[in-house]
Order: C-alpha cells, then sequence, then structure tokens
C-alpha cells in the first residue's frame, strides 16, 4: 500500500507544482475540500467536459443538452426526497475527534479484504505459470473463498442496516468487524448518527421575508423538471436523452483524498427517457456505452470494473458503478441508474403538472422510466492525472517525469521552442503560433537549453514540442518530438497543422 499512497503524494504535488491544482484561498490558509483549477487543470476540466459532451450530444441525434440552474425552487428538494432522505451515516472517533462515513468504513475494510484475495492469486499465477487455472483457484482456494466471502457478508448486512435505518446495528458491524481510526488505530467510536448535505441558503432582500432554498446536491432534477420543456419544445420522441455538466455542492462528512470527494464539484449527467417496460434493455445498453467512453482514452480495460450495488436506491431496479484503478484503490468514479418512473412521478405529485409522453405508436400517454448515467467530472480528472504521471528510467540511466495525458486531453497541444532566442528563430516561432492557435491551445518557450524545455513540457503533459533551428531559416523545416516516444521528425511548417489536428481529433479518439 504504501508505494501507492507515495504516487499519490506524488500526484497531489505535481498538480499543484504545474499549474493544475491550487487550494482554495491558499493565502488564507484554504477551505477543507475546496479547490480551485488553475491554468493547466482549467484546461484539462474544460477539455474533458467537452469529450464527454460530444460524445453524449453530438454523437446521439437523440440526446439534447441543458444547462439548468444551480438555484431550485424548495419544493424540488422535498418531491426528490433530498430533504428527508440525503443523508449519511456518520460515526466519530472519541479519541482522535475525528469524523467518518460509518458505510465508507466498512466497504473500504471489505475492499482491503478482496485486495488480498487478489494478492493471493497474483502469487498463485506467479507459482504455477502458464499451467494456471484461474477460475478453478479461485472458486476452491480456503483462503480466496473465506476473503471474498467475508467482504460480502460485511457489504451485504451493512446494505440491510441502512435499508432498515437500523443505525445501532451499523455500530455493532464496525465493532464485530474491528475497524479502527483508520488515522490512530482507535476503537472507540460513538453512536451512527444521520446527517443530511444538503447545503442551505436565503433568498430575498431581509432576513424576515427570505425564502429558504438550498444549492442543488446534483444536477439530475434540473434535467426532470424540465422533461416536457424540451420534450416539446425539441419535438423529442422517446426514447430520447437531456445531458447537462454543472456544479453541485454536498457538505460532506469526510470529504477527503484530494479531489476525489469535495464540498463543491462537477458532475457530467444524461437522463435517458424510455418505455415503461425497455428500461432493463437501455440500462445494458448505456453501461456498455458508457465504458466504451472510457476505453477510447486508452488507460488499460485492467483498470475499470463493474460494481453491481447491492443496496439499491428505493426508486432505482438497477444500478451499477464503473470503478476505476485510483492510487487508493478501485472506486467509483460514474454510476449508471435504471431509476424507474420515480422522479417525474414524485414531481407530478408535488406540482400538480402532469409530465407525460403521448406515445403515437402505442396511442397512450405515459410517465416515461429513466436510465441515468452519471460521472464526476473532478474524478474523471483525478483517474486522468493519477493514472498520467509516470517516472521513467531512460537508455542513458536518467530519469524524466512525464504527464502522458491522452493527447485530445492536454491542456496545452504543442509548445514551440526556438533554439536561440536570436538570429530570427523567435520570429519563425512566432510565426507558427500565430498560425497553429486558430485551432490549438499552443504556447512559447524559450528559456533554459532546449532538453531541460523538453523536460518541462513532457511534466506538463504537451504531446508535442516544435523546435525551431537555423536549417528552418534554410528549408522551413522545423523538428517535431513526441512525449510519449521521444521520437523526432522533420517536417515542413506547412505540415504542422494537419499532423496535430490528426493526432487530437475527436474522429481518431471516439470513433
Amino acid at each position: 500500500m504504501a508505494n501507492n499512497d507515495d504516487q499519490f503524494k506524488k500526484v497531489v504535488s505535481h498538480a499543484k507544482e504545474y499549474g493544475y491544482i491550487f487550494a482554495s484561498s491558499e493565502i488564507y490558509d484554504g477551505l477543507s475540500a475546496v479547490y480551485d483549477y488553475a491554468q493547466n487543470g482549467a484546461e484539462l476540466k474544460k477539455n474533458i467536459r467537452e469529450y464527454w459532451w460530444r460524445s453524449m450530444v453530438y454523437m446521439h441525434q437523440n440526446i439534447v443538452g441543458i444547462d439548468a440552474a444551480i438555484l431550485m425552487h424548495p419544493t424540488t428538494w422535498k418531491a426528490s426526497g433530498h430533504v428527508d432522505a440525503f443523508n449519511d451515516p456518520l460515526i466519530d472517533n472519541k479519541d482522535s475527534k475525528k469524523r467518518y462515513r460509518a458505510d465508507v468504513l466498512v466497504e473500504d475494510y471489505a475492499e482491503k479484504l478482496e485486495q488480498k484475495a487478489l494478492k493471493e492469486i497474483e502469487k498463485a499465477k506467479k507459482r504455477f505459470g502458464d499451467a494456471f487455472d484461474e477460475p478453478q483457484f479461485v472458486s476452491t482456494n480456503a483462503r480466496v473463498l473465506r476473503y471474498r466471502g467475508e467482504a460480502k457478508a460485511a457489504v451485504e448486512r451493512l446494505a440491510r442496516s441502512l435499508e432498515k435505518e437500523d443505525l445501532a446495528d451499523v455500530k455493532a458491524l464496525i465493532e464485530e468487524l474491528d475497524i479502527a481510526d483508520p488515522e490512530t488505530g482507535s476503537k472507540n467510536w460513538t453512536e451512527v448518527r444521520q446527517f443530511n448535505l444538503m447545503f442551505g441558503t436565503k433568498l430575498g432582500a431581509s432576513a424576515e421575508s427570505a425564502t429558504d432554498l438550498y444549492l442543488r446536491p446534483e444536477t439530475a432534477q434540473g434535467i426532470f423538471v424540465n422533461f416536457l420543456n424540451v420534450q416539446k419544445t425539441g419535438r423529442m420522441k422517446i426514447p430520447f436523452g437531456i445531458a447537462q455538466t454543472g456544479k453541485a455542492f454536498r457538505n460532506e462528512i469526510v470529504a477527503r483524498q484530494f479531489i476525489f470527494r469535495m464540498r463543491e464539484f462537477e458532475q457530467m449527467e444524461m437522463q435517458f427517457f424510455v418505455r415503461p417496460g425497455e428500461e432493463l434493455k437501455w440500462y445494458e445498453y448505456w453501461k456498455e456505452t458508457r465504458l466504451k467512453w472510457h476505453l477510447s482514452l486508452g488507460m488499460g480495460e485492467e483498470n475499470y470494473r463493474f460494481h453491481d450495488h447491492e443496496k439499491l436506491a428505493h426508486y432505482a431496479n438497477a444500478a451499477a458503478d464503473i470503478e476505476f484503478n485510483f492510487p487508493f484503490g478501485f472506486k467509483e468514479l460514474e454510476g449508471i441508474h435504471s431509476r424507474t418512473d420515480f422522479d417525474l412521478k414524485a414531481h407530478e405529485e408535488h406540482s400538480g403538472k402532469k409530465l407525460q409522453f403521448y406515445d403515437p405508436e402505442l396511442k397512450e400517454n405515459y410517465v416515461p422510466y429513466v436510465v441515468e448515467t452519471s460521472i464526476g467530472l473532478d474524478r474523471m480528472f483525478l483517474a486522468v492525472l493519477s493514472h498520467s504521471l509516470e517516472e521513467e528510467t531512460l537508455e542513458d540511466g536518467n530519469t524524466r517525469t512525464v504527464l502522458k495525458l491522452p493527447a485530445i486531453l492536454a491542456p496545452v497541444k504543442a509548445a514551440v521552442l526556438p533554439l536561440v532566442k536570436k538570429d530570427g528563430l523567435p520570429e519563425i516561432a512566432q510565426e507558427i503560433i500565430d498560425e497553429l492557435q486558430w485551432d490549438h491551445n499552443v504556447i512559447y518557450d524559450e528559456k533554459d537549453a532546449v532538453g531541460r524545455r523538453y523536460r518541462r513540457q513532457d511534466a506538463a503533459g504537451t504531446p508535442f514540442c516544435i523546435t525551431v533551428d537555423h536549417q528552418t531559416k534554410e528549408d522551413r523545416t522545423v523538428t517535431l518530438r513526441n512525449r510519449d516516444t521521444m521520437e523526432q521528425e522533420r517536417l515542413p511548417i506547412s505540415a504542422l497543422a494537419s499532423k496535430i489536428s490528426e493526432a487530437v481529433s475527436y474522429k481518431t479518439w471516439l470513433a
């Protein structure tokens, strides 16, 4: 585990050093679990958002996007169940005074057991080599069966207790599993209690007449309340989807692991409206489609897995997470949920307005069912950043730090480097920038020896460096260096635009 912790620390410090993420209001010692996206971070975040939006909205003729307000009528959150049921079970450690989510403590315990099982499988793989029969080993090895059995039992009991709101049993489970405070090892726990995660705010000119509002804890409700507006004005036929990206706010009990769990974060959600009875077919379709999107970025199939929910929300009839292998283990990156007709029915009831679709084929009105895909933009950012950061040992024995971001997402696509700051080379470099910046984010870099500039751009994640030298003056060719392979090729200035465009085109990546 230690070297993963080290890797995570490297990711956090690299994010600051190379202008990706700063602590919010750092000059005032920051604000817990709130972060600012710096100059490179803002670009990477925008590029991830755009990669999602294009694949979701532009590549599906029956999906459109909206941008609903953060503040909504307070009854929205009554209807959605957030006022009464948007709680996390929290537990305090009496010795360390630290506060934890009780369910996360149990889930982390189960994940540790799963890691132990995987270690046993790895050891056996090495021992038996090609003769290794993994399915047989997994189904017969006493240790693997024990680890996985204990993990499953713990998670299932947690799910049952939370469903019955039996918080005393959640505490009993933590004590029976001998779970200690991760920071101090103390096992001196308080009772478990519920904690509502919504941030309250006020709307109005004076305290007396102000209305109590909430900052939205998710973006989905803005889609549901606009279902009919979009359907009518867009003349949408079922099945169709509404996509949205935007900020959401949760007063997290335990916000930690850098930007993995924050109090102000961004979601990318799509609600897909379908005929009742067809939701599970579409649920499978979206599970597969969303995994394909993740795999298109080339971050390794082995780093993703599906996790089917033991405990379903009261409105869902199927739910799965796509989990990613972060430096701190496999954790949820995206959720795919079959939400039935719960949301639209609840808003019909609370608003008194019909939210139905007239299906010309069936010749009937009905409240559509919904399949949701919901991904945390900040989590996706962390997945990309942590997976891309590498320390490489080169052939000459030197090492380099390189951020191998998928080129389509990289903040800066190319850095233009004049070999020296004289002889007209900076002027030619500037000409190249003037041409490329119409289509790409490109920068000029003239400080230090060219080798050091290459290293700096590698660490910042820039896929290409373009070097202007004395030969450029004679034949209008430059050196194009590839970040990942470090290979260099000589090519005419006139060929640069198409070469870079091809490497970062949506068609190249998404198709």
